[in-house]
Formats: structure tokens, C-alpha cells, sequence
């Protein structure tokens, strides 16, 4: 991320050479992603203990949601929209909008490297006794796990229910300023509901995360809860955005609580789907179960918005893509048997 940040910072004139260095930086910032992502199940198990894992896992992986979500305001707020405004078009405030993103990127850079600094110079792997039996006990070897996790049909299942509406929904959170501009919402508008939506997602998901803690074995009845709302909210927003069918009412009201209940229902799973596949697919180290259904996730993500790149006058295909892949993943999660194998091992060896 260090050296992503810094590659999209580099002052070059020639502009071909700046989209490279840009375009490089993305990819070394997308490569570290996975691995941050995926680090909140692991850093539960290693560090606390079993009536604790769900919550720590919701903190872990939703503050990283928490930069998202200042991303939506950050944007809009430190560099003007230029788009509907002619003005903007003179060489001042063409150079002016230049700085301001220049500046973005240059405080990006500052904030990566100083946790960078923070990270190597205290950062302990482990602590001094394990918290759990699951803590201490030996994992699969990455060739055997990735076998296992293949021929796992269950795990396979609850792999498809995350990947494909969490990946629809980052799509299209990272375009619903195009997505909201045909009805007359404006940049800011977009960035405050993005905003709100994610913040909602980071509170409910720790409250769903402490109420599993308290509560063990209840990971499945959750995710249907939440998925069924995800359902909802997003039936709710396409058909309002269909207004000159439908005749619902489009309103500031309506389209803001409709994205910010479809952002609280999604985000909110994120930690507890974490949850499910580690007790799933026990022993199978954290870090790669995880690893692959966020790859799963980015995979869906990619491809989504590789057809926006040819289907993008119209985005009432994209708003459907939303329901119906939060509906396909509530009847997988509704077909699934739940097992709890890394609880058990704590439970019964402890006794």
C-alpha cells in the first residue's frame, strides 16, 4: 500500500507515464487489500477468546469499512464535481481541481506510511499464552487446505451467498453517484448516503457480532434475518428509481433510507459470514477461507462493472442486479447446514 500510495503520487509531467504510475499504484493497493480484509478472523482466534471472537471479528474487518465510508465524503468535499458545470472548464479551475486531487493523494500517502511506521515498529504476532484451544491447535498445510475447501460443497455454498452480493453491492456503491445522477441526486448527495449507509452497516455488525458472542450457534438465523432486509431494501430502491413505472414516490426521504438499510443489511454480514466460514471449514487456516471468497467477491465486482463499461446509458439492469443477487444468496444461506466445529473443539476440550 506504501508503495502504491507513493507510485500515484510521483510528479510526472508526461500524462501517459502519470496514468502507468497511477494505474500501477491501484494494483499494488488491490493486491494488499485481500490480505487486510481477511486478517480479522485470524487476529480473533490468535488474540481473544471464544465468547469474544464475533465481536473482535466485527471491529476488525467493519473499521475497514470506516475508510469507505470517508472516502464518500472525502471526495466530493475536497475536490469540486465538474460534471454539469461549465464554468469549471476554464484553465483556473481545471488546475485548481488538479491540485486538490494531488493533494488527496499526497495525504493518502502520509496516512499509509505512517501506520506502515506504526506497524513495524510494534506489532507482536501472537500473545504470551493463547487465548483458546483453537488458538494453539495445528492447521491444514495451504495444498491440503485449498483441497478441502474445494471439495467442500457446503463451504462452496456459503462461499457463493457472500461473494455474489457483497461483490454486486461494491460495484455499485463505488458508481452510485452515476447511479443516483438520472434522477437529479447530486455528487454530495451520493457520498452522504454512501456514508451513512456504511456507518449504519459498522454499528449493527458489531451489535449482530456481540449478540452471536452471547449467543453461540445463531450465525445462520442472522444471516437470514439480514439477508431478508438486504432484499427488501434493495427491492424497495430499484422500484422507486422506476418511478415512471411503479409510481412510487421519489423522494430524498425514500432514497436515502432505502440505500442506507440496503448498506446496514450487507455490511452488517460481512463479520458474521467471517464467523461461519472459519466454523465451517475447521481447520482451515482464517486467512485463506477468507481469501477466497473475498477473491469470489472481487471476482463477481470485476465483471459487473466490466459490463458497465458497455452498458452504461442505462442503469436499471444494474439496480436489479442488486435484489436478485441478495435474494439468490438468501436461499443458499436458507439451504445450508450449519456446523460449528471450532466452538465444539473449544468447548469440549476446555471441559
Amino acid at each position: 500500500m506504501v508503495l502504491g500510495a507513493g507510485l500515484r503520487c510521483v510528479p510526472v509531467s508526461d500524462i501517459e507515464i502519470r496514468k502507468k504510475l497511477i494505474h500501477g499504484g491501484q494494483l499494488l493497493n488491490g493486491l494488499a487489500g485481500p490480505t487486510v480484509m481477511n486478517a480479522a478472523p485470524f487476529l480473533s482466534t490468535t488474540w481473544f477468546s471464544p465468547d469474544e471472537r464475533a465481536t473482535a471479528t466485527a471491529i476488525a474487518s467493519l473499521l475497514n469499512s470506516l475508510g469507505s465510508a470517508a472516502a464518500f465524503l472525502v471526495g466530493p468535499l475536497v475536490v469540486p464535481p465538474p460534471n454539469g458545470t461549465a464554468h469549471l472548464l476554464s484553465q483556473s479551475n481545471t488546475q485548481h481541481i488538479k491540485d486538490r486531487i494531488e493533494a488527496m493523494l499526497y495525504a493518502e500517502f502520509g496516512m499509509v506510511s505512517l501506520i506502515f511506521s506504526a506497524a513495524l515498529a510494534y506489532f507482536p504476532s501472537r500473545p504470551p499464552f493463547p487465548p483458546s484451544v483453537a488458538a494453539a491447535s495445528q492447521r491444514l498445510s495451504y495444498r491440503r487446505s485449498f483441497c478441502r475447501l474445494l471439495s467442500n460443497f457446503r463451504f462452496l455454498m456459503i462461499a457463493l451467498a457472500y461473494a455474489i452480493p457483497l461483490g454486486v453491492f461494491s460495484g455499485w456503491s463505488g458508481v452510485l453517484d452515476l447511479i443516483l445522477t438520472p434522477i437529479h441526486v447530486s455528487q454530495v448527495d451520493a457520498g452522504w448516503i454512501g456514508f451513512w449507509s456504511t456507518v449504519g452497516g459498522c454499528v449493527v455488525g458489531i451489535a449482530m457480532a456481540r449478540f452471536a458472542d452471547f449467543i453461540r450457534g445463531m450465525l445462520k438465523f442472522i444471516l437470514l434475518l439480514l439477508l431478508s432486509g438486504a432484499t427488501l431494501a434493495s427491492t424497495w430502491f430499484t422500484l422507486t428509481c422506476l418511478t415512471t413505472v411503479t409510481h412510487l414516490p421519489l423522494t430524498t426521504a425514500t432514497l436515502y433510507t432505502s440505500c442506507i438499510l440496503l448498506g446496514i443489511f450487507l455490511n452488517s454480514s460481512v463479520p458474521i459470514f467471517f464467523e461461519l466460514f472459519v466454523e465451517t471449514v475447521y481447520p482451515v487456516p482464517e486467512g485463506i477461507s477468507c481469501g477466497v471468497v473475498t477473491f469470489l467477491s472481487n471476482v463477481f465486482m470485476g465483471v459487473l462493472l466490466f459490463f458497465l463499461t458497455f452498458y452504461h446509458t442505462e442503469f436499471s439492469w444494474f439496480n436489479w442486479c442488486l435484489p436478485g443477487s441478495c435474494l439468490l444468496s438468501l436461499l443458499l444461506i436458507l439451504c445450508f447446514r450449519e456446523s460449528y466445529d471450532r466452538l465444539y473443539l473449544d468447548v469440549v476440550v476446555s471441559v
